[in-house]
C-alpha cells in the first residue's frame, strides 16, 4: 500500500494527479517553485513544499530537492506526471535508493525505451514495423549524410533522448545536413542534457497515431484504443482524437496487437504509449514509446471509461489489471490544447494575468486546467493553459460539441490559440478526417486573424 504520494510536477497535470489521489483516499504532497506559489495544484494539495526558484533547472529538475521534499513529508511514493523528470532513469533510481515507489516503469526499462535508437532495435526483434533508419546513435553530421545518401532524402535527424518535438529536424538535401544536425543536437543537449542523435527515413505526409497501454507486474497488457495526434505545430500536438478517422478496423486491430507485443517484448509495466507513423495505405511504423502518462490521456479515458492515472497508482502498489487485451471503446472524443501563444505571430508564447475566466459545461465536456481568475501565468514554463476534452456518440457530433464548448470558453487577459482551435475544427480537411501531420503547413490561412 502507498500511504502518501508526492507529485513531482506542476500545473494541470499535478492537479490531475491530486484528484486521483483524493479519490483513492491517499494524502498527497505538491512541490512548487517560487513562481508557482499561487498555482491551483498548490492550493488543492494536502501538503506543499517549495523546492526552489522559478527556472526549472533550479526547481522541478532538481532531483535532490524533490527527494528531500518527499522525505520531510513522509511520502513513500512519487508520481512524476509528464515532462520534467518523468522519463529520467536517474530520478527513478534516486526514488528506489530512498525506499520510495516511483509510479511508472523501472529505470532500466525507461532507459531502454527512452533511447529511441535502442527502442527501435527492440521493436525490430519483436517483428514490429519500424521506420528505416540508423541502427544506433549517429556520431556526427558527416555520418548522418552517408546514411541519408543510402536511404534517400528527406530524412529526419532526431534526439535519442527526450521528446515533445525538441531536437528534431527534417533534412531535405545534403547541403542542409551539417547545419540542421548540429542545430538539433545542440537543442537536445540544452533540453535533455544529451545531444546524442539518430537518423531515420522521413515518411512524407504521415499520420501520427498512438496506442495507449496499461501493463501490470504479472505481464498482463491492456490497450485503450488509439489516438490520432496528426494536427501539430512544430512537432507539438494541438488536437487529438479517438478513434482515428484514418484507420480501418483491420489496421486498428493490428496496431493494438503490435502495442501488446511491444510491451511484452520489453517487459513493460505501468502506463505507456506506443507512437506510430501511418501512411495513406494504412502501413504503420513504430516511432517511439513514451514511458509515462501522456498530455492527451483524457481522450482515451473518455472513450473507455478507464481512469489512467488511478490505474497507474493501483499498478504501482501491486494490484493487477482487471481487464486485459484490447478494450472496447465507445463514441468519439476530441481534445484541444489551449495554449498561451499567438498563432499569427509564429506561435510566440506569452504571459499575462487571467482577468476573466469562464469554463464551458454540459454533457460530455471536460476541462483539465489549473487556471482561475486573477492567476498570473509564469514565464518559465510550457505554454499549455488547459485541455478542452469532449465526448459524443460519433465524430460529427463530437466536433459540434467541441465548437459549442469553445464558444462558451472565455479566457481573457492574454493571447491564446482558442480561435485557431475553432478554425481547425471547421476546416474541411479536418472534418473529412483526411489530415496529416502537415495539416497546419498546408492550411496556413488558419493562422491569419
Amino acid at each position: 500500500m502507498l500511504s502518501k504520494i508526492l507529485i513531482a510536477n506542476r500545473g494541470e497535470v499535478a492537479l490531475r494527479v491530486i484528484r486521483a489521489c483524493k479519490e483513492l483516499d491517499i494524502p498527497c504532497v505538491a512541490v512548487y517553485s517560487e513562481a508557482d506559489v499561487d498555482s491551483m495544484h498548490v492550493i488543492e494539495a494536502d501538503e506543499t513544499v517549495c523546492i526552489g526558484p522559478g527556472p526549472v533547472i533550479d526547481s522541478y529538475l532538481k532531483i535532490a530537492h524533490i527527494i528531500g521534499a518527499a522525505e520531510i513529508t513522509g511520502c513513500d511514493a512519487i508520481h512524476p506526471g509528464y515532462g520534467f523528470l518523468a522519463e529520467n532513469p536517474e530520478f527513478v533510481l534516486a526514488c528506489e535508493d530512498n525506499d520510495m515507489v516511483f509510479i511508472g516503469p523501472s529505470a532500466d526499462l525507461m532507459r531502454r525505451m527512452g533511447d529511441k535508437s535502442l527502442a527501435k532495435q527492440t521493436m525490430k526483434k519483436a517483428r514490429i514495423p519500424v521506420v528505416p533508419g540508423s541502427e544506433g546513435a549517429v556520431d556526427n553530421a558527416a555520418d548522418a549524410a552517408k546514411l541519408a545518401d543510402e536511404y534517400g532524402y528527406p530524412v529526419m535527424v532526431k534526439a535519442s533522448a527526450g521528446g515533445g518535438g525538441r531536437g528534431m529536424r527534417l533534412v531535405h538535401s545534403p547541403d542542409e545536413m551539417e547545419s540542421l544536425f548540429n542545430m538539433a543536437s545542440s537543442e537536445a543537449e540544452t533540453a535533455f542534457g544529451d545531444g546524442t542523435m539518430y537518423l531515420e527515413k522521413a515518411i512524407v505526409g504521415p499520420h501520427h497515431v498512438e496506442v495507449q497501454v496499461l501493463a501490470d507486474r504479472a505481464g498482463s497488457v491492456l490497450t485503450l484504443g488509439e489516438r490520432d495526434c496528426s494536427v501539430q505545430r512544430r512537432h507539438q500536438k494541438l488536437v487529438e482524437e479517438s478513434p482515428s478517422p484514418l484507420l480501418d478496423p483491420e489496421t486498428r486491430q493490428k496496431m493494438c496487437e503490435a502495442a501488446i507485443a511491444a510491451c511484452r517484448a520489453c517487459g513493460y509495466m505501468n502506463a505507456g504509449t506506443l507512437e506510430f507513423l501511418v501512411d495513406n495505405d494504412q502501413n504503420f511504423y513504430f516511432m517511439e514509446m513514451n514511458t509515462r502518462v501522456q498530455v492527451e490521456h483524457p481522450v482515451s479515458e473518455m472513450v473507455t471509461g478507464v481512469d489512467i492515472v488511478r490505474e497507474q497508482i493501483r499498478i504501482a502498489r501491486g494490484e493487477l489489471l482487471t481487464m486485459t487485451g484490447a478494450i472496447q471503446t465507445r463514441g468519439h472524443a476530441i481534445e484541444l490544447r489551449i495554449n498561451a501563444e499567438d498563432p499569427s505571430n509564429g506561435f510566440r508564447p506569452n504571459t499575462g494575468t487571467i482577468s476573466r475566466y469562464v469554463t464551458p459545461g454540459g454533457p460530455g465536456v471536460r476541462i483539465d486546467s489549473h487556471l482561475y481568475e486573477g492567476y498570473t501565468i509564469p514565464v518559465f514554463y510550457d505554454s499549455l493553459l488547459a485541455k478542452l476534452i469532449v465526448w459524443d456518440v460519433d465524430r460529427p457530433s463530437a466536433i459540434r460539441r467541441a465548437l459549442r464548448a469553445l464558444d462558451e470558453y472565455v479566457i481573457e487577459g492574454l493571447v491564446t490559440n482558442k480561435d485557431l482551435c475553432t478554425r481547425i475544427l471547421e476546416a474541411p480537411a479536418f472534418r473529412d478526417g483526411e489530415y496529416t501531420t502537415a495539416f497546419i503547413e498546408e492550411n496556413m490561412e488558419l493562422l491569419e486573424i
